[in-house]
């Protein structure tokens, strides 16, 4: 099974390398393939069975002005490499964010929720995963994921650990909710929905349990041998920031039982296995 990775060169990106290392894998940064350019992505798609797309704008908050570029990446993007893999019959993984909806909610959002994204980076995501599924359906997988952290490219993880050695104490929102990730489960997990053979479908791609910013970063200090107390608590009314967050990002995973795969264990569970707050002991 042949496997062509985009935005190999990211946190996720380089995870997935890893986690489909057993296979041939073709591994392409954005200067390896530019996704904006549809007869470049029907190139590179030719020869392979799947296409996993960890290829996106991310940057949240540049996006409330720069919404254009955001969706020629992300809705632009995903819609060429659908159309890539419909003609050469390839499997496509689109991976997508818990900011296609509004953040309202107070229970888990369910795969086929209604979509509602709030922002400009929300609405590209919530764009790109209606164009790859319109274009190859039945063999695209939309994969939801939120709150990343992982060992290659800043994350908050790391913004905790850097704040512990500069600062005596700070401050961390605590009235937004979700489920922190880390990105080297998502990777396995992505490989393990390819091998499954699954029809294609939404799936939330987040550990599970939930948390806050606040709880979160408790948890690394915590991990890390230093005193969680040292955070306090903030609303996110004393942080404001561009683009709007999403107060619940906490997402349902009852498409893995559907296909007979397991949930994704526990974040306390994952982030302790992680190993991020090793290199503070």
């Amino acid at each position: 099974m042949r496997t062509l990775i985009t935005g190999a060169s990211g946190m996720l990106g380089r995870d997935l390398q890893r986690a489909f290392s057993d296979r041939d894998v073709t591994a392409l940064d954005r200067n390896g393939l530019d996704v904006t350019d549809a007869s470049a992505v029907l190139d590179a798609v030719a020869g392979h069975d799947v296409v996993v797309n960890a290829a996106a704008y991310t940057r949240v908050d540049a996006a409330e002005s720069d919404e254009d570029t955001a969706y020629a990446v992300n809705a632009l993007g995903a819609k060429h490499l659908a159309q890539a893999a419909s003609v050469h019959g390839a499997r496509l993984v689109q991976v997508s964010t818990d900011y296609v909806f509004d953040g309202t909610s107070t229970t888990p959002y369910p795969e086929d929720a209604p979509l509602s994204p709030v922002s400009a980076y929300g609405r590209t995501k919530a764009a790109g995963e209606a164009l790859a599924l319109a274009e190859n359906p039945g063999r695209t997988y939309v994969v939801r994921t939120a709150w990343l952290y992982g060992e290659h490219g800043p994350n908050f993880a790391a913004t905790m650990l850097r704040l512990a050695s500069e600062r005596e104490s700070w401050n961390v929102v605590d009235d937004q909710i979700g489920q922190p990730t880390w990105s080297f489960d998502l990777a396995r997990k992505i490989a393990e929905l390819v091998g499954s053979g699954a029809p294609g479908g939404i799936f939330h791609g987040t550990s599970s349990g939930r948390t806050s910013w606040f709880g979160f970063a408790q948890e690394i200090l915590r991990l890390a041998g230093l005193d969680p107390e040292r955070i306090s608590p903030i609303p996110s009314s004393s942080y404001p920031t561009p683009a709007p967050r999403p107060s619940f990002s906490v997402l349902g995973h009852d498409a893995w039982g559907r296909i007979g795969l397991a949930e994704m264990r526990d974040w306390r569970t994952a982030v302790a296995a992680s190993g991020v707050a090793s290199t503070m002991r």
